[in-house]
């Protein structure tokens, strides 16, 4: 085994979750041997050609990772494992909202515009790879997909790609949407905190509701501060200083200042840290994926080996 590649204990923790194959279209490489050659490329950012022999042929690597970033198969994976440390109680659900700029190689550009392979495809039953079924629905996941829709975007930064996460008490992602560098903070915040999927082990809705949000002023603004009192989630977000000299100047018009508190502010570091930690690889901290949906799927195979061997 190498460094960086999974134990046993964390490949029984996957194993169960993983598509097999119909037998039609031939048997599949060994999933192991595949999720540690994606892995190894996600944390070095090598190239796809420029894997080492021990995990077998690169191209076999970049479509497995390619279609299950497209079926949501790692998306899958990675709520699986949440869904064990929820049903232990190792999950802080006071969970805190950020976003984080990364720079976009030049490699990551120039994506073609068909869709995904869990998309184009043929007919009926017919579409998409034999046995996927039982994993996950193909769909289009957020962020990926055209021009516009692959996630690059041109900020202070230069050519760059954003992704919004949210993380939990234990600095762990909980969810993940990638954009274009320019897109504001507060836009994502509605879509970070619905995908927030956690399903239950046994017989249940999935949990999606935190028990509290914290976030920093990018998302102190109405529409965010609204949809977390429709959802009744307690949140400590600070004011902006024009928004409060503009309620200060009405007067009792005003209305009262929004709630604050600065001991649970001050775990909203936890978010950060989390940035941190997805960034210790490579192939995050700089994009070099084409495809919005292929990059959002490399940020949650992060995330995942955040969570196995949190």
């Amino acid at each position: 085994m190498g460094r960086g590649d999974l134990t046993d204990a964390e490949w029984e923790r996957l194993r169960p979750f993983l598509p097999v194959s119909n037998g039609r279209c031939g048997r599949w490489r060994d999933h192991r041997q595949v999720i540690d050659g994606i892995l190894y490329r996600v944390r070095t950012g090598v190239h796809w050609r420029d894997l080492p022999e021990r995990f077998g042929p690169w191209k076999t690597l970049y479509e497995r990772h390619r279609l299950w970033s497209a079926d949501s198969t790692w998306e899958r994976l990675l709520q699986q494992v949440q869904a064990a440390a929820d049903a232990a109680g190792d999950i802080d659900w006071d969970i805190s909202v950020e976003s984080t700029i990364v720079r976009a190689h030049q490699h990551a550009a120039g994506a073609r515009t068909d869709p995904p392979p869990a998309l184009a495809g043929s007919k009926g039953d017919e579409a998409g790879t034999p046995g996927r079924k039982s994993v996950a629905e193909p769909r289009r996941p957020a962020g990926g997909g055209g021009a516009g829709d692959e996630g690059l975007g041109r900020s202070r930064g230069g050519f760059t790609s954003k992704f919004h996460l949210s993380a939990d008490g234990f600095c762990r992602p909980l969810s993940l949407i990638v954009t274009p560098g320019q897109r504001a903070d507060c836009t994502q915040f509605v879509p970070v905190l619905e995908k927030i999927r956690v399903p239950r082990l046994g017989l249940g809705r999935p949990r999606k509701k935190p028990d509290s949000v914290a976030a920093d002023k990018a998302y102190s603004n109405g529409p965010c501060r609204q949809y977390l009192r429709r959802r009744g989630i307690r949140h400590t977000i600070p004011e902006k200083a024009d928004r409060q000299a503009a309620r200060l100047r009405k007067g009792s018009r005003g209305g009262r200042p929004p709630g604050f508190d600065e001991e649970r502010y001050k775990k909203r570091n936890t978010v950060e840290r989390a940035i941190n930690r997805l960034k210790n690889s490579r192939a995050v901290a700089t994009r070099y994926d084409k495809r919005g949906y292929v990059f959002l799927g490399t940020v949650t195979a992060a995330a995942l080996v955040i969570w196995l061997r949190a």
